[in-house]
């Protein structure tokens, strides 16, 4: 198989995955966010605005992917290009890797359900940065294979406002 079938098949997976995981994210983050607001529970500032911020992420991930799920589908449109995939993952890929590694940061990196912890929600903590890392290798992976794709494209002359498939 070629590599235009792999992506054929593995762009839908993909980007479904990072759908999936981006909703459980958005469901921790919201609620988290709903407590947090209502309650006052947080441990730190840090830890409310970056449980935000991931919030943020999840909901610009889960309407971006759907977006070019549909983009990879109108292969001659500038939205379906290489290059326009390249922005978007990019972006993406830039707001996880900063949403994950904050919120590891703020939970000082060791948040367990055995020690002793100061914070109000642990468990939906750990799940939280658990997703976020989750997704952001998801998303890491996304934008190496579109990468890849894109200098198979220069390569074959199309360019990087080449179509994702052949």
């Amino acid at each position: 198989m070629d590599f235009g079938t792999h992506m054929r098949m593995g762009h839908p997976l993909v980007f479904s995955l990072i759908i999936f995981c981006s909703i459980i994210e958005l469901s921790i983050s919201a609620w988290l966010t709903s407590r947090f607001t209502a309650r006052h529970n947080y441990f730190s500032l840090a830890e409310r605005d970056r449980t935000c911020f991931l919030l943020f992420t999840s909901a610009w991930t889960i309407v971006f992917s759907s977006l070019y799920m549909c983009f990879f589908y109108l292969p001659g449109t500038v939205l379906g290009s290489v290059i326009s995939h390249i922005f978007s993952l990019f972006l993406t890929w830039i707001f996880w890797t900063a949403g994950a590694t904050s919120i590891t940061t703020a939970l000082s990196g060791e948040l367990n359900r055995n020690t002793p912890s100061v914070f109000a929600y642990p468990v939906q903590l750990n799940a939280l940065q658990g997703f976020a890392w989750v997704t952001e290798a998801l998303v890491t992976f996304a934008l190496l294979a579109v990468l890849i794709r894109g200098i198979i494209a220069a390569r074959r002359g199309d360019g990087i406002r080449g179509s994702l498939i052949t």
